[in-house]
């Protein structure tokens, strides 16, 4: 029973291995780069037509309304600093953890914060897209 336990320890954390198209984390750090820039022309492309955001406060956002708050302008991201950020694949899917410094402004109002966060990324035609992002706020 040991040995067929390690033995599925084992295969279960070479499926996490390998990310197919290359995903590595400058992957992941043009999703920060291009929120913090606001540009929503090079973010868009990054994410899944069905992504969906999960904030701190539990408000929920998809890909257009998101977008559409940066490009107003409402949100604005002045600083994006991840931390302890580990990447875990498997098959077509990459799962990224980790902590994040970040601060803002949200419809005139500066906010800042520490958070955890969680994404997942997928691989479709021969691109990795964005389908989620959760934070939850650390204090």
């Amino acid at each position: 029973m040991r040995l067929l336990s390690i033995a599925i320890l084992c295969c279960s954390y070479g499926s996490w291995a390998a990310c197919p198209g290359q995903f590595d984390r400058s992957t992941d750090q043009q999703w920060n780069q291009f929120r913090l820039q606001s540009d929503v022309k090079r973010l868009g492309p990054l994410l899944a037509d069905e992504f969906v955001l999960t904030h701190s406060d539990g408000r929920v956002e998809n890909k257009h309304s998101y977008l559409q708050d940066l490009a107003s302008s409402n949100r604005v991201n002045t600083q994006i600093e991840n931390f302890d950020v580990q990447i875990r694949c498997f098959e077509n899917t990459a799962i990224v953890t980790g902590r994040t410094l970040q601060q803002g402004i949200s419809a005139g109002k500066t906010w800042q914060g520490e958070f955890r966060f969680t994404r997942v990324w997928f691989y479709q035609h021969n691109q990795w897209l964005l389908q989620a992002s959760h934070s939850s706020r650390l204090r």
